[in-house]
């Protein structure tokens, strides 16, 4: 748990970087941010820090070996010396400019910040902010001047969303990495995980538990019907199964949740097929027991989808018990679905 009750802004750089491939440049500012502005400091908090919560946590890692790793190595420098910030910020900003090589990367602000007292697992630290702000809005400003209305547009930075994020933590001599990427939406976002950070995973149960459930979700939006008949509303019953159990136990038995949740054997053997085959395509290795993160689990539940949309006329909620209702086709040809109930709200 990451906590941001006293945190204080020690140091601010920011730097523009393009896209190598466009011939875009590197733009470097010639001075740290200038705090003395509180209101400024708090608009920063909010930016920078608002998007963070419980987020997996990652380490910095190279398969020739940690030392290779070019910001692991430029986040210890500014650790051991965070007076030196600025100066490792613009090294910083260029291997970021190295990285961006896919014609799709969006130029934008680099923001390099160093926090103090901030808590994680208890733990009052410093840690160093890297941000990224990729996506601009236009914006109208009117000011009133001799009750003259004067209008003026300008293009900014929307402070309630942040693209690209990592937070690293000092604890004892390793640090620990916690990641936002809300422009991951295609294959070319990768970089900023896999190419400029270089991170991989904590083992740990917010990790176990993300991806189990995220497993759970593939073989029963994806799979599931290529091997049974079964309709929408029973998909959607899984689902929520998967979630309830998750969220009514404290510790994860795989046999368990496979009979809990599947119950037919021949579904089970099917879902132990595609885990198996899943884990081995993305190189995923997970316990089949581990505590469950109630935090990884908020986050995936909310993208297990509850909803059952026909055609645009009605969406059907299904939240359990999916025997009060049936599906079938009229005389006509059309499709229903028959819902039972006893009290309307």
């Amino acid at each position: 748990m990451i906590k941001f009750l006293n945190i204080q802004v020690s140091q601010v750089a920011v730097h523009q970087v393009g896209n190598k491939s466009l011939d875009e440049q590197v733009n470097f500012s010639d001075r740290l941010v200038d705090i003395s502005d509180e209101r400024l400091v708090r608009i920063f908090l909010k930016y920078f820090l608002s998007s963070f919560s419980g987020n997996e946590m990652y380490d910095f890692f190279n398969e020739v070996g940690i030392e290779q790793n070019e910001i692991y190595i430029l986040i210890k420098r500014i650790f051991e010396n965070p007076n030196d910030l600025f100066n490792q910020s613009k090294i910083i900003a260029q291997h970021l400019y190295n990285c961006s090589t896919h014609p799709k990367i969006k130029n934008g602000d680099l923001f390099i910040v160093y926090f103090n007292n901030i808590i994680i697992d208890n733990i009052n630290t410093d840690a160093i902010g890297i941000f990224k702000s990729e996506s601009k809005e236009n914006y109208l400003k009117v000011d009133l001047e001799k009750k003259s209305h004067f209008v003026n547009y300008d293009e900014g930075t929307n402070i309630n969303k942040l693209d690209k994020g990592c937070l690293v933590f000092k604890i004892d001599e390793s640090f620990k990495v916690c990641i936002i990427d809300n422009l991951n939406k295609a294959s070319e976002a990768s970089y900023w995980k896999d190419d400029f950070l270089s991170i991989k995973p904590v083992k740990n149960e917010y990790h176990q538990t993300n991806e189990f459930l995220g497993i759970a979700k593939q073989f029963v939006t994806k799979q599931l019907d290529e091997e049974f008949k079964i309709c929408k509303a029973d998909k959607i019953d899984y689902l929520n199964r998967s979630v309830d159990y998750f969220k009514s136990h404290g510790i994860f038995d795989k046999q368990e949740f496979e009979e809990l949740v599947f119950e037919d054997k021949s579904v089970i053997e099917s879902f132990r097929n595609f885990d198996q085959a899943y884990r081995q395509e993305n190189e995923i290795e997970l316990y089949d027991n581990f505590d469950i993160s109630t935090q990884a689990v908020k986050k995936q539940a909310r993208v297990f989808k509850n909803v059952l949309k026909l055609d645009k006329n009605f969406h059907i909620y299904i939240h359990g018990n999916t025997d009060l209702i049936t599906q079938g086709v009229d005389e006509n040809g059309r499709k229903y679905y028959k819902i039972f109930y006893e009290n309307e709200n």
